[in-house]
């Protein structure tokens, strides 16, 4: 049996049924969702400031700025190369590099975790990019170098012409690709438990410079480097070039 119900009568069931369900969501006590705890808020935050207690700048040598942040536990030191907006764009991938040292004085211990590390683009909508993981991004390289050599391959069935130069392309690829790989499991910063016996760590943290909110550079380009430790968040707000026509004379090593 088919039951017809006139337009008014259902207009009135469908006011009662959105009354009866905004009731149920109102004064039903929720579920799934986990109810913030009291007292609980985000972490002090201790920031670099030029000429403040503990913090120094230096343009060094070797083309890189020093920021340096000094506590009564512990020392981070931030380096950035004075030509990083330059040099990313001629990596197999394009990432912002930054070197970080950290120096523990203190009695207990303190945890360095280089994957809780963010970096935020100022000047391009304030994007927050969180560092990358060595392991996953080296993964990721070697599959897009495997995928080059395949499609080398293919393109010197096609063309046999190009058979040398394609060949040398991908000889040189691979080589920048291996160095890449050893870098990124020989050079970025590790994890880390610093304590009285091992007081220092060091290494790079990588971000990805690809997404659609980064476009052309800006100058100054302006960032914030952001690290949880010792209960704190360490903040370094730093611009690159570090001020207009700022131009550092690197000493060639040895």
């Amino acid at each position: 049996m088919i039951f017809r119900i006139s337009r008014d009568c259902f207009s009135e069931l469908t006011y009662r049924a959105i009354v009866l369900v905004m009731a149920a969501i109102v004064f039903s006590p929720p579920t799934g969702v986990a109810a913030p705890l009291k007292g609980k808020s985000d972490p002090p935050t201790l920031r670099w400031a030029e000429g403040q207690p503990g913090c120094t700048f230096s343009r060094d040598k070797d083309g890189k700025y020093r920021y340096a942040l000094w506590t009564d536990d512990y020392g981070v030191v931030l380096a950035v190369d004075s030509q990083e907006l330059q040099l990313l764009h001629k990596r197999v991938e394009p990432f912002f590099a930054v070197h970080l040292t950290v120096r523990y004085r203190g009695k207990g211990k303190l945890t360095v975790e280089p994957q809780t590390a963010t970096l935020e683009f100022v000047k391009h909508f304030k994007l927050v990019q969180p560092a990358l993981n060595p392991e996953y991004f080296a993964d990721e390289t070697q599959s897009d170098a495997d995928e080059v050599e395949h499609q080398t391959h293919r393109e010197i069935k096609k063309h046999p012409e190009r058979k040398e130069d394609r060949e040398k392309y991908v000889e040189t690829y691979q080589k920048e690709v291996a160095e890449f790989l050893d870098f990124l499991s020989t050079r970025t910063l590790p994890f880390a438990q610093l304590d009285s016996a091992n007081t220092e760590v060091s290494g790079w943290i990588l971000f990805s410079a690809k997404h659609k909110w980064i476009g052309g550079w800006r100058r100054p380009e302006e960032f914030v480097l952001r690290i949880p430790l010792g209960g704190r968040v360490v903040e370094f707000p730093f611009a690159l070039p570090q001020q207009q026509g700022d131009l550092i004379l690197r000493q060639r090593s040895n």
